[in-house]
Protein backbone atom coordinates (compact mmCIF):
# COMPACT_ATOMS: atom_id res chain seq x y z
CA UNK A 1 0.00 0.00 0.00
CA UNK A 2 1.22 3.61 -0.79
CA UNK A 3 1.21 6.53 1.12
CA UNK A 4 -1.30 8.10 -1.34
CA UNK A 5 -3.68 5.56 -0.54
CA UNK A 6 -2.74 5.53 3.49
CA UNK A 7 -2.72 8.89 4.41
CA UNK A 8 -6.31 9.95 4.37
CA UNK A 9 -5.82 11.09 7.82
CA UNK A 10 -3.36 13.38 7.31
CA UNK A 11 -5.38 15.29 3.98
CA UNK A 12 -5.07 18.96 4.79
CA UNK A 13 -2.41 18.87 7.05
CA UNK A 14 1.30 19.70 7.82
CA UNK A 15 3.29 17.84 10.89
CA UNK A 16 3.82 20.46 12.94
CA UNK A 17 6.71 20.66 15.96
CA UNK A 18 6.31 19.17 19.58
CA UNK A 19 7.80 19.63 22.79
CA UNK A 20 7.89 15.83 22.99
CA UNK A 21 9.77 15.54 19.85
CA UNK A 22 13.54 15.54 19.56
CA UNK A 23 16.61 14.11 17.74
CA UNK A 24 15.60 10.70 17.61
CA UNK A 25 18.73 8.29 18.58
CA UNK A 26 20.63 6.49 15.52
CA UNK A 27 18.66 3.73 13.35
CA UNK A 28 19.60 1.45 10.06
CA UNK A 29 16.08 1.23 8.25
CA UNK A 30 17.77 -1.25 6.14
CA UNK A 31 17.98 -3.44 9.60
CA UNK A 32 15.03 -2.21 11.68
CA UNK A 33 10.96 -2.06 11.10
CA UNK A 34 8.97 1.29 12.22
CA UNK A 35 8.13 -1.11 15.42
CA UNK A 36 10.32 -3.80 17.44
CA UNK A 37 10.02 -5.06 20.54
CA UNK A 38 12.52 -4.07 23.61
CA UNK A 39 12.71 -5.32 26.84
CA UNK A 40 11.30 -1.59 28.20
CA UNK A 41 7.82 -2.61 25.48
CA UNK A 42 7.17 -1.81 22.02
CA UNK A 43 10.08 0.74 20.20
CA UNK A 44 9.84 2.80 17.10
CA UNK A 45 13.40 3.17 16.53
CA UNK A 46 13.07 5.62 13.85
CA UNK A 47 11.00 7.73 16.27
CA UNK A 48 13.02 7.64 19.63
CA UNK A 49 9.96 6.70 21.43
CA UNK A 50 8.06 3.84 23.11
CA UNK A 51 4.48 2.92 22.93
CA UNK A 52 2.35 2.44 26.31
CA UNK A 53 6.02 0.77 27.52
CA UNK A 54 6.10 -1.76 30.88
CA UNK A 55 9.01 -0.16 32.20
CA UNK A 56 10.84 3.27 32.68
CA UNK A 57 11.66 4.67 29.13
CA UNK A 58 12.60 8.42 28.37
CA UNK A 59 9.54 9.03 26.14
CA UNK A 60 5.96 6.97 26.00
CA UNK A 61 3.08 7.43 23.58
CA UNK A 62 -0.40 6.08 25.68
CA UNK A 63 -2.83 5.50 24.17
CA UNK A 64 -5.11 4.78 27.20
CA UNK A 65 -5.40 5.71 30.72
CA UNK A 66 -5.64 1.94 32.56
CA UNK A 67 -3.26 0.90 34.52
CA UNK A 68 -1.50 -1.83 32.20
CA UNK A 69 -0.96 0.62 29.41
CA UNK A 70 0.02 4.13 31.50
CA UNK A 71 2.38 3.11 33.86
CA UNK A 72 4.33 5.78 36.58
CA UNK A 73 7.73 6.85 36.22
CA UNK A 74 8.39 7.77 32.38
CA UNK A 75 10.30 11.20 31.72
CA UNK A 76 7.87 12.53 28.92
CA UNK A 77 4.34 11.30 27.90
CA UNK A 78 2.25 12.31 24.99
CA UNK A 79 -1.27 11.07 24.56
CA UNK A 80 -4.53 12.34 23.56
CA UNK A 81 -5.59 15.55 25.33
CA UNK A 82 -9.12 14.35 26.92
CA UNK A 83 -6.76 11.94 28.84
CA UNK A 84 -4.10 14.44 29.93
CA UNK A 85 -6.68 14.93 32.70
CA UNK A 86 -6.85 10.85 33.87
CA UNK A 87 -2.75 10.57 33.85
CA UNK A 88 -2.32 13.26 36.06
CA UNK A 89 -5.47 11.62 38.15
CA UNK A 90 -3.60 8.35 38.17
CA UNK A 91 0.06 8.73 37.92
CA UNK A 92 0.49 12.19 39.48
CA UNK A 93 0.04 16.03 38.59
CA UNK A 94 3.77 16.27 38.60
CA UNK A 95 4.23 14.52 35.34
CA UNK A 96 5.54 15.79 32.28
CA UNK A 97 2.81 15.20 29.72
CA UNK A 98 1.65 16.77 26.19
CA UNK A 99 -1.99 16.58 24.63
CA UNK A 100 -2.42 15.88 21.23
CA UNK A 101 -5.95 16.22 19.05
CA UNK A 102 -7.27 13.37 17.21
CA UNK A 103 -5.75 13.83 13.07
CA UNK A 104 -2.81 15.99 13.99
CA UNK A 105 0.40 15.47 12.69
CA UNK A 106 3.55 15.25 14.67
CA UNK A 107 7.30 14.90 13.06
CA UNK A 108 9.00 12.59 15.68
CA UNK A 109 12.50 11.55 14.22
CA UNK A 110 11.66 10.30 11.02
CA UNK A 111 8.47 9.22 11.55
CA UNK A 112 4.91 11.31 11.19
CA UNK A 113 2.88 10.21 14.16
CA UNK A 114 -0.77 10.83 14.63
CA UNK A 115 -3.52 9.84 17.09
CA UNK A 116 -7.02 8.55 16.09
CA UNK A 117 -10.24 7.61 17.77
CA UNK A 118 -10.32 3.49 19.39
CA UNK A 119 -13.47 3.65 20.61
CA UNK A 120 -12.78 2.29 24.27
CA UNK A 121 -12.98 4.69 26.79
CA UNK A 122 -12.71 8.69 27.18
CA UNK A 123 -9.37 9.48 25.06
CA UNK A 124 -8.16 6.23 23.86
CA UNK A 125 -6.29 6.41 20.74
CA UNK A 126 -4.90 4.14 17.58
CA UNK A 127 -1.48 5.14 17.15
CA UNK A 128 -0.61 5.84 13.43
CA UNK A 129 3.12 5.88 12.43
CA UNK A 130 3.99 6.51 8.38
CA UNK A 131 7.72 6.79 7.21
CA UNK A 132 9.35 6.21 3.69
CA UNK A 133 5.29 5.37 2.33
CA UNK A 134 5.20 2.56 5.20
CA UNK A 135 2.22 2.70 7.81
CA UNK A 136 1.69 1.06 10.76
CA UNK A 137 -1.51 1.34 13.28
CA UNK A 138 -1.49 0.18 16.76
CA UNK A 139 -4.66 -0.27 17.53
CA UNK A 140 -4.15 0.35 21.37
CA UNK A 141 -7.61 -0.86 23.06
CA UNK A 142 -10.85 -0.75 20.67
CA UNK A 143 -14.48 -1.12 20.66
CA UNK A 144 -16.20 -0.53 17.60
CA UNK A 145 -20.13 0.06 18.94
CA UNK A 146 -20.14 3.97 19.82
CA UNK A 147 -21.43 5.67 22.52
CA UNK A 148 -21.99 9.59 23.88
CA UNK A 149 -19.34 8.35 26.49
CA UNK A 150 -16.34 8.99 24.18
CA UNK A 151 -15.46 9.28 21.03
CA UNK A 152 -16.50 6.29 18.49
CA UNK A 153 -14.17 4.09 17.19
CA UNK A 154 -12.49 5.61 13.61
CA UNK A 155 -10.88 2.82 11.16
CA UNK A 156 -7.48 3.91 9.91
CA UNK A 157 -5.63 2.04 6.28
CA UNK A 158 -2.74 0.84 6.98
CA UNK A 159 -0.14 -1.62 5.78
CA UNK A 160 0.66 -3.40 9.42
CA UNK A 161 -2.22 -3.20 11.82
CA UNK A 162 -1.28 -4.52 15.98
CA UNK A 163 -4.69 -5.38 17.38
CA UNK A 164 -5.86 -6.30 20.64
CA UNK A 165 -7.69 -9.71 20.98
CA UNK A 166 -8.92 -9.99 24.27
CA UNK A 167 -12.53 -11.22 23.21
CA UNK A 168 -10.30 -13.13 20.64
CA UNK A 169 -13.19 -15.81 20.19
CA UNK A 170 -16.16 -16.46 18.47
CA UNK A 171 -18.37 -16.98 21.61
CA UNK A 172 -17.61 -13.81 22.30
CA UNK A 173 -20.54 -11.53 20.42
CA UNK A 174 -22.25 -8.82 22.56
CA UNK A 175 -25.43 -7.95 22.71
CA UNK A 176 -26.46 -4.08 22.10
CA UNK A 177 -25.98 -1.20 24.84
CA UNK A 178 -28.97 -0.30 24.60
CA UNK A 179 -30.54 -3.82 25.74
CA UNK A 180 -27.67 -4.37 28.37
CA UNK A 181 -29.07 -1.14 30.09
CA UNK A 182 -32.94 -2.49 29.93
CA UNK A 183 -31.44 -5.55 31.70
CA UNK A 184 -29.72 -3.57 34.45
CA UNK A 185 -32.35 -1.10 35.09
CA UNK A 186 -35.01 -4.08 35.54
CA UNK A 187 -32.60 -5.79 37.75
CA UNK A 188 -32.37 -2.84 39.96
CA UNK A 189 -36.13 -1.84 39.99
CA UNK A 190 -37.25 -5.42 40.85
CA UNK A 191 -34.39 -4.80 43.95
CA UNK A 192 -35.80 -1.64 44.87
CA UNK A 193 -39.30 -3.01 45.28
CA UNK A 194 -37.95 -5.36 47.53
CA UNK A 195 -36.14 -3.16 49.54
CA UNK A 196 -32.34 -3.86 48.60
CA UNK A 197 -29.91 -1.75 47.80
CA UNK A 198 -28.08 -3.29 44.04
CA UNK A 199 -24.57 -2.60 43.54
CA UNK A 200 -22.61 -2.86 40.29
CA UNK A 201 -19.46 -3.54 40.60
CA UNK A 202 -17.79 -1.83 37.33
CA UNK A 203 -14.11 -0.42 36.37
CA UNK A 204 -13.91 2.73 37.61
CA UNK A 205 -12.66 4.39 34.45
CA UNK A 206 -14.61 3.73 31.08
CA UNK A 207 -16.98 1.30 32.08
CA UNK A 208 -18.76 3.59 35.22
CA UNK A 209 -19.03 6.77 32.97
CA UNK A 210 -21.26 4.73 30.01
CA UNK A 211 -23.33 3.30 33.05
CA UNK A 212 -23.58 6.72 34.71
CA UNK A 213 -24.86 8.23 31.37
CA UNK A 214 -27.33 5.50 30.14
CA UNK A 215 -28.69 4.97 33.24
CA UNK A 216 -31.90 6.62 34.68
CA UNK A 217 -32.42 9.39 37.04
CA UNK A 218 -32.58 8.03 40.31
CA UNK A 219 -30.69 7.28 43.81
CA UNK A 220 -27.14 6.54 42.44
CA UNK A 221 -24.16 6.97 44.53
CA UNK A 222 -20.83 6.72 42.96
CA UNK A 223 -17.41 5.20 44.90
CA UNK A 224 -14.89 7.98 45.52
CA UNK A 225 -12.27 6.10 42.73
CA UNK A 226 -15.43 6.39 40.63
CA UNK A 227 -16.06 10.12 41.09
CA UNK A 228 -12.43 10.94 40.19
CA UNK A 229 -12.95 9.89 36.80
CA UNK A 230 -16.43 11.07 36.50
CA UNK A 231 -15.06 14.26 37.24
CA UNK A 232 -12.41 14.17 34.38
CA UNK A 233 -15.03 13.39 32.02
CA UNK A 234 -17.17 16.71 32.92
CA UNK A 235 -13.91 18.74 32.42
CA UNK A 236 -13.69 17.21 28.47
CA UNK A 237 -17.30 18.25 28.27
CA UNK A 238 -18.73 14.87 28.62
CA UNK A 239 -22.36 14.79 29.99
CA UNK A 240 -21.80 12.47 33.05
CA UNK A 241 -24.56 13.34 35.73
CA UNK A 242 -23.80 14.58 38.97
CA UNK A 243 -24.10 11.74 41.47
CA UNK A 244 -23.51 11.98 45.69
CA UNK A 245 -20.07 10.12 46.62
CA UNK A 246 -21.00 6.92 48.79
CA UNK A 247 -19.98 7.83 52.18
CA UNK A 248 -19.05 4.26 53.49
CA UNK A 249 -19.95 5.65 57.48
CA UNK A 250 -23.63 6.83 56.63
CA UNK A 251 -26.65 4.80 55.68
CA UNK A 252 -27.58 3.94 52.15
CA UNK A 253 -31.15 4.73 50.88
CA UNK A 254 -33.11 1.38 49.97
CA UNK A 255 -33.42 0.80 46.90
CA UNK A 256 -30.32 2.88 46.34
CA UNK A 257 -27.88 1.75 43.65
CA UNK A 258 -24.19 1.80 44.14
CA UNK A 259 -21.46 2.18 41.14
CA UNK A 260 -18.32 0.52 42.86
CA UNK A 261 -14.86 -0.74 41.43
CA UNK A 262 -14.36 -4.75 41.97
CA UNK A 263 -11.38 -4.15 44.75
CA UNK A 264 -14.27 -2.68 46.75
CA UNK A 265 -16.26 -6.63 47.04
CA UNK A 266 -14.96 -7.42 49.98
CA UNK A 267 -14.43 -4.46 51.56
CA UNK A 268 -15.96 -3.54 55.45
CA UNK A 269 -17.80 -0.96 54.01
CA UNK A 270 -19.58 -2.87 51.56
CA UNK A 271 -20.75 -5.32 54.36
CA UNK A 272 -22.28 -2.36 56.35
CA UNK A 273 -24.49 -1.41 52.85
CA UNK A 274 -27.15 -4.11 54.35
CA UNK A 275 -29.68 -6.07 52.54
CA UNK A 276 -28.44 -5.88 48.95
CA UNK A 277 -27.89 -7.74 45.27
CA UNK A 278 -24.10 -7.78 43.64
CA UNK A 279 -23.82 -7.66 39.90
CA UNK A 280 -20.88 -7.16 37.86
CA UNK A 281 -20.52 -5.30 35.04
CA UNK A 282 -18.17 -6.99 31.96
CA UNK A 283 -17.20 -8.77 28.62
CA UNK A 284 -16.13 -11.74 31.18
CA UNK A 285 -20.27 -12.29 32.31
CA UNK A 286 -20.86 -14.33 29.27
CA UNK A 287 -19.21 -17.13 30.68
CA UNK A 288 -21.57 -18.03 33.51
CA UNK A 289 -18.98 -19.63 35.38
CA UNK A 290 -17.08 -16.67 35.94
CA UNK A 291 -20.24 -15.27 37.34
CA UNK A 292 -20.36 -18.04 39.88
CA UNK A 293 -17.54 -18.05 40.67
CA UNK A 294 -17.45 -14.58 42.50
CA UNK A 295 -20.34 -15.54 43.92
CA UNK A 296 -22.61 -12.65 42.04
CA UNK A 297 -26.49 -12.69 42.31
CA UNK A 298 -26.10 -11.24 38.35
CA UNK A 299 -23.63 -10.58 35.43
CA UNK A 300 -24.69 -8.27 32.49
CA UNK A 301 -21.84 -9.01 29.39
CA UNK A 302 -21.22 -4.94 28.65
CA UNK A 303 -17.66 -4.72 27.39
CA UNK A 304 -15.43 -1.80 26.70
CA UNK A 305 -13.36 -3.89 24.03
CA UNK A 306 -14.54 -5.01 20.74
CA UNK A 307 -16.28 -8.65 20.52
CA UNK A 308 -15.38 -11.52 17.83
CA UNK A 309 -17.34 -9.23 15.07
CA UNK A 310 -15.89 -6.45 15.81
CA UNK A 311 -12.55 -7.27 15.40
CA UNK A 312 -12.95 -8.77 12.58
CA UNK A 313 -14.80 -5.84 11.58
CA UNK A 314 -11.62 -3.26 12.28
CA UNK A 315 -8.98 -5.79 10.80
CA UNK A 316 -11.04 -6.03 7.60
CA UNK A 317 -11.42 -1.67 8.10
CA UNK A 318 -7.60 -1.26 7.98
CA UNK A 319 -7.47 -2.90 4.95
CA UNK A 320 -3.73 -4.24 6.17
CA UNK A 321 -2.14 -7.43 4.37
CA UNK A 322 -0.27 -7.78 7.75
CA UNK A 323 -1.96 -8.21 10.99
CA UNK A 324 0.12 -8.59 14.55
CA UNK A 325 -2.31 -9.73 17.24
CA UNK A 326 -1.79 -9.07 21.14
CA UNK A 327 -2.86 -9.94 24.52
CA UNK A 328 -6.22 -11.97 25.02
CA UNK A 329 -6.72 -14.78 22.73
CA UNK A 330 -4.32 -14.52 20.35
CA UNK A 331 -4.10 -18.43 19.16
CA UNK A 332 -7.40 -18.59 17.90
CA UNK A 333 -7.48 -15.12 15.48
CA UNK A 334 -4.43 -15.41 14.26
CA UNK A 335 -5.54 -18.81 13.00
CA UNK A 336 -8.48 -17.77 11.51
CA UNK A 337 -6.95 -14.61 9.93
CA UNK A 338 -4.56 -16.75 8.61
CA UNK A 339 -7.40 -18.90 6.79
CA UNK A 340 -8.65 -15.55 5.33
CA UNK A 341 -5.79 -14.95 3.49
CA UNK A 342 -4.06 -12.33 6.10
CA UNK A 343 -0.05 -12.67 7.24
CA UNK A 344 -1.26 -12.54 10.67
CA UNK A 345 1.15 -13.41 13.59
CA UNK A 346 1.04 -13.51 17.24
CA UNK A 347 3.10 -10.39 19.13
CA UNK A 348 3.85 -11.11 22.58
CA UNK A 349 3.25 -7.66 24.50
CA UNK A 350 3.86 -8.87 28.03
CA UNK A 351 2.71 -5.74 29.50
CA UNK A 352 -0.37 -5.46 28.45
CA UNK A 353 -2.82 -7.39 30.33
CA UNK A 354 -7.04 -6.40 30.89
CA UNK A 355 -7.50 -4.45 33.45
CA UNK A 356 -11.20 -3.86 31.73
CA UNK A 357 -13.32 -6.15 30.26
Amino acid sequence: MGEAHAAAPQLGQVPQPSSFEGAAPAFHPAREALLVRRPEGLHCPAGGFFIDPWQRVERAVITHGHADHARAGHTHYLTHRDGVAILKARLGEQIAIEGLDYGKVLRVGEVDLSLHPAGHILGASQVRLARRGEVWVISGDYRVEADASCAAFEPVECDVFISESTFGLPIYRWEPQARVMAQIVEWWQHNAAAGKCSVLYTYALGKAQRLAMALPEGPILVHPAVDQMHRCYRRAGRPVPESPVWDVQARVPRGALILAPPASADSRAMARVGEREDAFVSGWMQLRGLRRRRALDRGFALSDHADWPGLLQAIRASAAQRVMVTHGQVPALVRHLCELGLEASALDAEGWGDETG
